[in-house]
Formats: structure tokens, C-alpha cells, sequence
């Protein structure tokens, strides 16, 4: 077995993580699983040049039977029945209390976009995490208290790992970097597994930014090594797949039977699958060039055919179809509240009405009125999977159809992805990955959305709505503007950084495929 290294400092109570036996368990799946991994995130490259050569994608000739066969999902355990409303937010123990005492059903326990990959966030949400699952852990911040409510119902955790393409730099085996995917899950599910058991529960997981079956396949293979390792029966791993890449959208099928005596359900984003799509068809031309990104809602002709093929997909395998995210903050101003409040509506009456089985929300605040929406679907019933969602027939084109957006290109759009890339990246660089700017809770998603959008209109030289040509010198000057104005809001040396690495990413003449690999190399 290769030698497991500590190269992170020191983290409060990290040595309750950080145990030999847990550093065998993890060096165990990387022996096994490191190689595969790297295999296949090289592998995208691959697809992603002939999806140059061709401008398209298509569903997969060679897993015809799969989308034609005949078989289901496992059945949801009982604490996965009912997914109305789920909560997401990063790992830190405030977080974590209010997610667990906020009367949603699910918390996405996150370690991936809205955490930032400090060593010191990457363990210390271990610790977190063990402590609300034994159910002692309080919080004495500002002068308030926080601990768990007593003989409520708290939400049921699913915590998502890092995607593949993310090394942990902190932790070796056999010299190598680890695979942040691995080290999130395996921590957890060595530590948890039989606490989260005996309290009627189980290891239950989102898994992002997947873009083949073959990924899939591997998330199944290390679910199956890591039961059989510890003696826990097969198929106790529960899965959530968010179909936040437009290859893995032309893949739900085969992504669920891949995990399919684990899988719970898929997940559909926004920001990611529409960054995903800029990334993809960057040299496809115009066709391909997205209007500001607010005005590309879940109702844009495309959109449609990702959400209802995903719920349809889902409910025919027995799966859980999960909606978006409700980012919104409740705001001071009850005219900014009102306003937002009627949008959320509008949108979480939307998915429930076309089927989802739940939705996201950012804030605490949001809890309540997303679940009335479902409620008003769902009445007494769990879930949503008696609606089969049989009429709904998407074809490759309708996914690829991005012109039928709405919208253009706005002077307005384009300062708005500058200020809001750099004030998240600043966040990002200082700790925090979930950022609340302008009344929404923003991530990384935030970010490289903002960014693609910026790199693409450069690169298709976009006229927008003042008449003026999207360059590189116009974006430099919005950004010199954006700089000035943040000045005195955001540390100097943050903000500093975070300008001169939304200039890097935005204005790259190649593609930056991850601005959080780039980020990455600027902490410590």
C-alpha cells in the first residue's frame, strides 16, 4: 500500500480526522482508484475535440440498450423519501448547525463549489460533519449560541465531494497529489458510516461535474470497494448525480445505471451547465454565444429540454429528480424581498408542476416558501415518481439549441460578470466559498459562468446593446472601473489578486477549462 503524507499544517482537532487508520483507508482507494481517475479526466479532452471537429454532440449509439432496457434504480431508503426542499451550503460549523436546524429536508453538506479547498476547510469540515452526526456540536460566535434543535426533525445530510478534476495537494500517496473526490468521501465515510447507520441514516452523496457513464462507473467501483473494506453491505452508498455538463446531460440514462444499486437521483444546475456549454462549443461560432447570463432562465427553449429529459429520465429508472438552486438572500428592503419572493415562486412552482420530487435553496429564509410550492404539488405524498413523464420526447437538437435563448448581450451584463467574478474570487482566495453578493448566494458556479461569458464574448468579438465591440481593452476598462469601486470593500491584497485572476482566466488566449485549478495555486 503507498505511504499516506500529511503535508497540511496543523487543524484544530485534525488529528481525530487525519488517523492512521483513516490515512490506510484512503490510501487504499487511491492504489486502486488514482490511475483510473486520471485516465478519465484526460479523456475529456479527447471528447471534447471531436465535439470541436463535429459542433455536436449526440446520445451514444454503443449504450442503446441501456437507454431500451428495462430496469430500475434501487429503492430510496426511508430518509430519502421525501427531498422537497434541500438546503446547500459549505461545511463550517455555523453552517452546518443552521442547515440541520432549518427545517428542509435535505442539506447538501458541501465541499466542493461552495467551500473553498483550504486545508484548514477541507479537515475542519470533517470535523464538523462527525460532530452533527453524534449530535454534539454548539457553536459561541458574536455573542450568540447555536446547537441543534432538540426533538426536532433535522435535515438528512448528503455531502458532495469535490469533482474529479480536483487534486488535494495537502494530503500524498506514493508521492502523488491526492484526488480531492476521494479524500472527501473516503474521510467521511470511514468516520461516519456506522454512527450515521445506527441513527437510521446512511452515506448518502452528491457527485458534480460528471461528463461520461465511464466517470459514473468509477464513483460505483470505489462505492463497492469502500462497503466491502469495512464490512457494510452493498449498496448502503446512496448517489445524487448533478447533470451540470451538457456531455453528461446526452448521458443520464447511462450515468444511472452505471450507479444504479446506489444511485438516488440526478440534479439539475444552472451556472455549471451553462459554463459547461461555453467550454464545449467555444469554437462553434455565434450559434454557440450566450446573451447575459441573467436572462437565461430555466424557461430558454434549451433549458426545457435539459429539465423535462431529466426529470423523465429520472422517474422512468425510479430515481429522484432534484431541481435548481433559489439563491436568493432575504434582504433588508421588503420591496427587494417581495420582488425576489414572487421570482422563486414562480420558479419553484415551475418544477414542481413539471414533476421534480424537490428543489434548492440557499438561505434558511427560503425554506419555507419553496416548500409550499411542493407542497401544493405534492400534498401527503414523499416524492413525485408515480409521474412518469412519458410524453416528453428530447432530441440532441433541442439540447443543442442555444440560439432559442432570449436576451442579448448588454453593457450592463458585461459589468455585472466582472464585478461579480471578482468579488467572488476574492472570497474564494480569503475562505469563503459561499459568497452573498447583491441579495444572492453565489459559488464557484458564479464565477466561471461570469468569466466563460467574458472569454466568449471577447473571443466572437459581440456588439453589445450600446453599440460597443466586447475586446480585450473594453474588458480591461470595465475591470479597472469595477476595481476602483470594490476598492476600500474588499482587503487590498485580495482584491488585487482576484482582478488580475479574472484577467487571466477571462482573457486567456486559450481556454482555462477550471478557474478553480488556477485559484487553487494561489493559497496556502
Amino acid at each position: 500500500m503507498s505511504e499516506a503524507q500529511v503535508l497540511g499544517g496543523s487543524v484544530e482537532r485534525g488529528d481525530e480526522i487525519l488517523t492512521r487508520e483513516a490515512l490506510e483507508f484512503l490510501a487504499g482507494l487511491h492504489d486502486n482508484f488514482a490511475a483510473r481517475r486520471d485516465e478519465l479526466v484526460a479523456a475529456r479532452g479527447k471528447r471534447r475535440e471531436e465535439a470541436k471537429r463535429t459542433g455536436r454532440l449526440d446520445f451514444l449509439p454503443e449504450t442503446k440498450e441501456i437507454r431500451e432496457g428495462d430496469w430500475q434504480v434501487a429503492v430510496a431508503p426511508p430518509a430519502l423519501q421525501d427531498r422537497r426542499v434541500e438546503i446547500t451550503g459549505p461545511t463550517d460549523r455555523k453552517m452546518t448547525i443552521n442547515a440541520l436546524n432549518s427545517g428542509a429536508k435535505v442539506w447538501l453538506a458541501d465541499f466542493e463549489d461552495a467551500n473553498t479547498p483550504h486545508w484548514r476547510n477541507v479537515v475542519g469540515g470533517q470535523v464538523n460533519l462527525r460532530d452533527a452526526i453524534r449530535g454534539d456540536i454548539t457553536l459561541d460566535s458574536n455573542g450568540k449560541h447555536y446547537e441543534l434543535k432538540k426533538d426536532a426533525e433535522l435535515a438528512t445530510i448528503v455531502v458532495r465531494p469535490r469533482g474529479w478534476h480536483l487534486d488535494e495537494r495537502n494530503l500524498t500517496f506514493g508521492g502523488r497529489k491526492g484526488v480531492g473526490a476521494l479524500v472527501d468521501f473516503g474521510l467521511y465515510f470511514f468516520h461516519n458510516v456506522r454512527a450515521l447507520l445506527a441513527n437510521d441514516a446512511g452515506p448518502y452523496f452528491y457527485l458534480p461535474k460528471m461528463e461520461s457513464h465511464l466517470e459514473a462507473r468509477l464513483w460505483n467501483d470505489v462505492f463497492t470497494w469502500a462497503e466491502k473494506e469495512l464490512g457494510i453491505e452493498h449498496g448502503t452508498v446512496r448517489a445524487t448525480v448533478l447533470i451540470e455538463t451538457i456531455p453528461a446531460a446526452f448521458e443520464m440514462e447511462e450515468i444511472l445505471y452505471e450507479l444504479r444499486e446506489h444511485a438516488s437521483g440526478l440534479n439539475a444546475g444552472r451556472w455549471d451547465y451553462l459554463f459547461s456549454i461555453i467550454k464545449y462549443f467555444r469554437d462553434a461560432g455565434e450559434k454557440f454565444v450566450l446573451p447575459d447570463r441573467n436572462s437565461v432562465t430555466m424557461t430558454a427553449p434549451f433549458m426545457r429540454a435539459y429539465t423535462e429529459l431529466l426529470v423523465r429520465t429520472c422517474h422512468k429508472r425510479g430515481a429522484f429528480a432534484i431541481g435548481g438552486m433559489a439563491a436568493f438572500i432575504p434582504s433588508k428592503d421588503p420591496e427587494v424581498n417581495e420582488n425576489a419572493s414572487k421570482k422563486v415562486h414562480a420558479d419553484k412552482a415551475r418544477e414542481a408542476n413539471d414533476g421534480f420530487d424537490g428543489s434548492w435553496v440557499a438561505h434558511p429564509g427560503m425554506v419555507d416558501l419553496c416548500r409550499e410550492e411542493f407542497d401544493k404539488v405534492l400534498g401527503d405524498k414523499p416524492n413525485q415518481l408515480d409521474r412518469k413523464r412519458e410524453e416528453v420526447q428530447v432530441t440532441a437538437d433541442q439540447l443543442l439549441d442555444i440560439a432559442s435563448a432570449e436576451g442579448s448581450a448588454t453593457a450592463a451584463g458585461l459589468r455585472g460578470a466582472v464585478d461579480v467574478g471578482v468579488q467572488y474570487i476574492a472570497s474564494w482566495l480569503g475562505g469563503n466559498g459561499a459568497a452573498g453578493i447583491h441579495n444572492l448566494m453565489e459559488d464557484a458556479a458564479t464565477a466561471e459562468i461570469s468569466r466563460s461569458q467574458v472569454w466568449q464574448w471577447v473571443q466572437n468579438a459581440v456588439t453589445l446593446d450600446n453599440g460597443e465591440t466586447v475586446t480585450r481593452e473594453l474588458v480591461k476598462s470595465v475591470l479597472d472601473d469595477v476595481r476602483k469601486e470594490l476598492d476600500g470593500q474588499i482587503p487590498n491584497d485580495l482584491l488585487a489578486q482576484a482582478v488580475e485572476l479574472f484577467e487571466e482566466v477571462a482573457l486567456a488566449e486559450q481556454y482555462v477549462d477550471f478557474l478553480t485549478l488556477a485559484a487553487y495555486e494561489r493559497i496556502s
